[in-house]
């Protein structure tokens, strides 16, 4: 291990935490930019020992398109969950669901499960390692075979691809 990687051992997630918050905080300021700089370089410095490895993200282009997919599907979701609980709330039809994994990297079944709950409706509740299940709950589900090839061609295939 070099000098680079024993003090900064994952520096894209280093970016990814200082631009999360950011994004918290609301505010761009030069503190908080430096606090979140901060943060990103010693929250992965003390976590390093639980990461079994270094996740290997194959194809940057894809991953940018992932981003945004998910960035366009928050702000959506986000007014569909919000026209439903102000206007329609009786209609509401919460429901549990089980999604069967293709994906076999452990990261990427991280990044899909929290894909899915950062997604406002939607929550992932529970991994089933021995059945490679994710158990799911959504807000409103009129047609759980649609969601889940939704979540399929959304966001499993791409991560696939991403880190296959």
């Amino acid at each position: 291990m070099n000098r680079r990687e024993f003090w900064l051992p994952r520096p894209l997630f280093s970016l990814f935490l200082a631009l999360l918050w950011l994004l918290m905080v609301n505010s761009f300021s030069v503190a908080h930019t430096l606090l979140g700089l901060a943060l990103g370089m010693f929250i992965p410095f003390i976590t390093r020992a639980f990461w079994p490895e270094q996740a290997k993200v194959h194809y940057l282009l894809p991953l940018l398109k992932y981003f945004m997919v998910l960035m366009v599907d928050i702000v959506l979701s986000n007014l569909v969950v919000a026209k439903r609980i102000l206007f329609y709330p009786n209609q509401l039809t919460p429901s549990f669901f089980t999604y069967p994994l293709e994906l076999d990297d452990d990261f990427a079944i991280t990044i899909l499960a929290s894909t899915i709950s950062l997604t406002p409706g939607t929550v992932t509740a529970h991994y089933d390692t021995e059945a490679r299940t994710l158990l799911i709950h959504s807000l409103h589900v009129t047609d759980e075979e649609a969601l889940i090839r939704q979540i399929k061609d959304r966001y499993e295939r791409p991560l696939q691809e991403i880190f296959r």
